[in-house]
């Protein structure tokens, strides 16, 4: 099927007798080119080769080789007939022909001898018509392209923003920034390539990504004493930390431009729960087992996991194995099994992932307990 392309102003004249093919390129010659072809084979050849080359085709219907309905056949099957006028000539109009030939798409019908004035007008108006046609159909591609682009644009923009909001979020937490990025990555693999993706399709993948960048977006709400003290919490500062999970979601639902964004309520949820625990010792809401969405699950493991082996201001990073074996004793809460199980599984491709966007060796510490 012709799907584009540039106007063209050639005519493929398909038939076995010489005559006929001189008659009709001698009428035409003075407003198009010409090529010809000396049976059905060929000129079916040609046309598939290159339909956007021909502005029309003149076809015989008895030819050697393959007859003009055979061709027919063929570039009907290929939708070209739809975009591609095609004009039967033939000395043997009889109605089965006629009828066998509009069917398949043909324009028009012509009878030998040709009439030359009746011909001339017929076809310059049809091929005038189908120019148009395409022409206006690549005026819409450009612009479906066009709205693509920019759409796209709009879509980079807004997950900058996003990323952008977070990463100041982290800067306040002592972070570089990195933190958000890792998370969107480790969660993101997890999903493509574990059976915890299962089910979900690469556009909500990408937007639970997106929304894992926004789990900490609470926090703007924490004060500086708290976020950044080098010592461990107490009770009720810890009780004020563990706020920015309510908060998180409230602000989210705050920005009107986020709520038609795919991302929100994934965003919602893994700010608002992006702590709980798969025992129900969790927080805010004590969430228990398959209560927490998968993606809020897998969004606090990633958490966890890099938090332990990166240097926060109240501890230096674990080595990955340490944080491997803390995880796998429950040191840091309990998670759901089966995601456990595919994190170690995917834990040494993840270790990479992460060593190559912090872009330095690991620190080494055995003695701290991990901090969230």
């Amino acid at each position: 099927m012709i799907t584009g392309g540039k106007q063209s102003n050639t005519l493929l004249v398909v038939d076995d007798d010489s005559i006929n093919r001189e008659i009709l390129k001698n009428l035409f010659s003075s407003l198009y080119e010409i090529e010809e072809a000396e049976n059905g084979k060929i000129g079916c050849g040609m046309i598939q080769n290159d339909p956007n080359r021909y502005c029309a085709v003149f076809l015989d219907v008895m030819m050697p080789e393959m007859d003009g309905l055979q061709v027919l056949h063929i570039l009907d099957d290929m939708g070209i007939t739809e975009t591609l006028p095609i004009f039967l000539i033939t000395a043997h109009a009889a109605d089965d022909v006629v009828k066998q030939a509009y069917d398949l798409g043909v324009m028009d019908v012509i009878s030998k001898p040709v009439v030359p004035y009746v011909v001339l007008r017929r076809v310059q108006s049809v091929v005038e018509l189908f120019n148009a046609r395409r022409s206006l159909r690549n005026t819409v591609i450009e612009q479906q392209t066009e709205i693509s682009q920019k759409a796209l644009q709009i879509i980079n923009l807004s997950q900058g923003m996003l990323e952008a909001l977070s990463t100041a979020i982290e800067f306040r937490d002592g972070e570089s920034g990195e933190h958000v990025t890792r998370i969107r990555k480790i969660t993101e693999y997890l999903l493509k390539n574990t059976k915890m993706g299962n089910g979900f399709s690469d556009e909500e993948i990408d937007n639970i990504a997106i929304a894992s960048v926004m789990h900490d977006v609470g926090k703007i709400a924490i004060p500086d004493a708290i976020l950044n003290k080098p010592a461990r919490l107490t009770k009720e500062e810890f009780e004020i930390m563990k706020t920015h999970t309510v908060k998180g979601a409230e602000l989210l639902e705050k920005i009107p431009q986020l709520k038609n964004h795919d991302a929100y309520m994934y965003a919602c949820d893994i700010a608002m729960h992006h702590h709980e625990r798969w025992d129900g010792r969790g927080y805010p809401d004590g969430l228990k087992g398959d209560e927490i969405s998968v993606w809020a699950q897998i969004v606090a493991l990633a958490d966890v996991y890099d938090a332990l082996t990166s240097e926060r201001v109240y501890k230096k990073a674990f080595d990955p194995d340490v944080a491997v074996r803390m995880i796998a004793n429950g040191e840091c809460g309990t998670f759901n099994p089966e995601l456990l199980e595919c994190f170690f599984e995917a834990e040494p491709e993840i270790r990479e992932l992460c060593r190559s966007l912090k872009g330095e060796r690991y620190g080494l510490c055995d003695t701290e307990k991990c901090g969230n």
